[in-house]
């Protein structure tokens, strides 16, 4: 016989004035979590009581019923409700929604309280994010939403844009498959399509934290705190067209701009607009250019144009400026603390009072016809502006003009000065290098270095080199006192030494991209700038001037000048002719880490980093794992191994950032450098690995040769 199935009875639901309510001693809520009695109270006047209060009547002693009940689950809205009574936003005999149980009942009101409370079921976040989505689809605005949740509008964003990310990716999401950190990662950018790209590349990988998955997705976009963007500004590119991408979840630094093409194009159009305002001053030529190489005045002369005074209503400001800043530091002499418009208008009144410490320079017209200026942008997205180049065609040009001019009269003007002078523009090389082909087909065999790259990176090191030798007078007089003796004493070549005396200044026909920015240059740019200003502006005037100077500061100018012949540079070498030989790039660089020892030159110390762009994307998959094995350690190369080679460079550049490897090339070579006799050339030298065997074998692979041509 079947058993029969046992009914149940629901409660009953009536409305009780609320002060015939009182709260159940038995609610085991007693911490406060989650929305506060406030905000829930705010909630029930805008949307009213959601959801019933469960109550039981109240018994006396003799286990009648008393007319009041108590609330043993529902103890948050009961609050509520009571703070609105308080306010007077609710009448004390508010009738309440309420599920009435038996006062008899064998559950007990704790029971009763517990399961409420721990059997309802948290709202997955995704839910959250698709409500907030459709409320703003039919019609609410964030600030609204974030009013009605009592939330910031920035959090309404945020799930938002959480909600916008690809829907394939939101149910993976779902089903927990990607993490919520993962999810915003992914909301950089609104392309769906690239969305779900980039995570069929991570999904099976090692590689999926957030960070990743933003670089991959941002890895064609540019910096808003490029230089680029910050010379056209933001405003600008969006005006014509251009798209930002923004990080809601984290600082981005201004966020990514998506499009480099419009990009370059209106950092070329402003830049020419620049260069055509300048062409009114009448000078001969303008080279424009992105960035300008370091050294690419070497070999001009350049004009010393005369400041221009200040003007009478300058100098009124400049007055009226001091007055104010003077009256304001008396008046918060003794504050603690600036208030905060006080600081900020002192903080603009030195701004005001630097500017015109740059004093517009004037320069002969007859100067401007023959000279020219260079026009680029600094690291900080300035317009960097370099008046006064003559060259050497120009100069001699100009001498022929003045034997000449004497005999013209009423000739044609433009054929010496022209009214209109022309704009020389050099290409704007604003792009960045294209990406490297990916060959995994790589063996393990460690190959030698290319000539181009090793080339580059002595570059580096020879300025470096140059700096610490500035810096240390005692060692620059004895390496140019030793060069003199070796060749009074000893003879032999006018090549192969580290030290060319002659000041000659060595060209980076092959140089690294940024190496004008690098911290040495900037270094040996500001000493040599500090001792033009000391020095006489002409050259009759020079020896009276070295006079004058004191013995300390003759040697500090001995060693900056000895710095300038530095030749630490490395070159494929001419076995077939030509003045450089293998043997005289062997001698040059074992001088060069004997320097190097002597001034202490620490090219890490120096503020070389390896990048992907100056190394590490530059040598093979076997060289990259070399140096993270050599800078962070086996586990940190193997951790590594399994990566293709794009993504493998860029972790090696984060694993080494701060270790201070450096690859064999920026090295010193230590006892191998003292051994070597400069003025041999039948000894066998010990030399660097990268120096070390036949230069054919430089040739390296496909793979290799290509990097160098994408490089170059």
């Amino acid at each position: 016989m079947a058993t029969a199935i046992q009914k149940i009875t629901l409660s009953s639901a009536q409305d009780i004035p609320f002060n015939k309510l009182v709260l159940s001693q038995s609610n085991v809520r007693r911490v406060k979590a989650g929305v506060s009695i406030d905000e829930l109270a705010e909630s029930i006047t805008r949307r009213g009581l959601i959801q019933s209060l469960h109550v039981r009547p109240v018994l006396d002693a003799d286990g009648q019923e008393t007319g009041m009940y108590e609330v043993p689950a529902g103890g948050r809205r009961f609050r509520a409700l009571q703070l609105l009574v308080k306010q007077k936003r609710l009448t004390k005999t508010s009738k309440v929604p309420c599920v009435v149980s038996d006062a008899n009942a064998d559950i007990l009101v704790d029971e009763v309280s517990l399961a409420e409370n721990i059997e309802r079921a948290p709202l997955h976040p995704l839910d959250q994010f698709r409500a907030f989505q459709a409320m703003r689809e039919k019609g609410m605005t964030e600030e609204a939403i974030a009013a009605a949740f009592f939330a910031s509008v920035q959090v309404v964003k945020q799930r938002l844009r959480l909600a916008a990310v690809s829907p394939s990716l939101l149910d993976i999401y779902a089903e927990d498959g990607i993490t919520l950190e993962q999810l915003m990662a992914f909301t950089v950018t609104n392309d769906h399509a690239r969305q779900e790209q980039v995570w069929e590349s991570v999904r099976n990988s090692w590689q999926r934290e957030p960070y990743q998955i933003r670089r991959m997705l941002t890895e064609t976009a540019v910096r808003a705190s490029d230089k680029r963007a910050v010379f056209v500004g933001i405003d600008a590119y969006e005006t014509n067209g251009g798209c930002v991408l923004r990080d809601l979840f984290q600082d981005d630094d201004g966020g990514w701009l998506q499009d480099p093409a419009l990009l370059d194009r209106l950092v070329a159009d402003k830049l020419k607009a620049s260069a055509e305002a300048i062409a009114g001053e009448g000078w001969k030529w303008i080279e424009v250019a992105m960035s300008f190489p370091y050294g690419a005045t070497h070999g001009l002369r350049e004009i010393v144009g005369t400041p221009l005074d200040l003007t009478a209503d300058e100098q009124a400001t400049i007055e009226a400026l001091n007055a104010e800043c003077a009256k304001l530091e008396a008046e918060y002499e003794n504050a603690d603390e600036l208030p905060d418009e006080i600081d900020q208008r002192l903080g603009e009144i030195e701004t005001a009072l630097a500017s015109f410490d740059e004093r517009p320079v004037h320069y002969e017209p007859a100067d401007i016809a023959i000279a020219g200026v260079f026009v680029s942008l600094d690291a900080d997205g300035t317009l960097s502006i370099d008046r006064g180049y003559v060259r050497p065609e120009d100069e001699i040009a100009n001498q022929a003009g003045d034997g000449e001019g004497e005999e013209q009269d009423g000739g044609d003007d433009d054929a010496d000065y022209p009214a209109s002078p022309s704009v020389q523009r050099a290409v704007i090389t604003i792009c960045g290098k294209p990406a490297e082909p990916e060959e995994e087909d790589e063996d393990d065999t460690i190959k030698p270095l290319p000539d181009r790259l090793i080339t580059e990176l002595t570059a580096d090191r020879t300025l470096a080199l140059r700096d610490k030798l500035a810096t240390d007078p005692s060692v620059a007089f004895v390496a140019v006192l030793h060069k003199f003796c070796q060749d009074v004493f000893y003879g032999g070549s006018q090549y192969g030494f580290a030290m060319e005396v002659s000041v000659r200044g060595t060209t980076f026909h092959s140089q690294p991209e940024g190496l004008r920015a690098s911290v040495y240059a900037k270094a040996i740019e500001a000493r040599h700038d500090s001792w033009r200003k000391r020095l006489p502006a002409k050259v009759a005037d020079l020896w009276d001037g070295l006079a004058a100077l004191t013995g300390p500061e003759q040697a500090e100018l001995f060693a900056h000048c000895a710095s300038f012949g530095v030749n630490a540079l490395y070159e494929r070498a001419d076995r077939y002719g030509g003045r450089v030989s293998a043997h005289s790039v062997e001698q040059r660089i074992a001088e060069a880490d004997r320097l190097s020892l002597a001034v202490g030159l620490d090219m890490a110390e120096a503020g070389w980093r390896p990048t992907v762009a100056n190394y590490l994307g530059r040598v093979t998959k076997p060289r990259i794992l070399e140096a993270v094995r050599e800078g962070a350690g086996e586990r940190a190369a193997q951790l590594i191994a399994h990566l293709k080679k794009g993504d493998m460079a860029t972790e090696a550049e984060r694993l080494l950032a701060e270790t201070g490897w450096l690859p064999e090339p920026l090295r010193n070579s230590g006892a191998d450098a003292e051994s070597t006799e400069a003025d041999s050339g039948e000894g066998d030298e010990a030399l660097p690995d990268f120096l070390d065997g036949d230069d054919e074998e430089t040739n390296t692979d496909d793979e290799e040769e290509r990097h160098l041509a994408a490089a170059e």
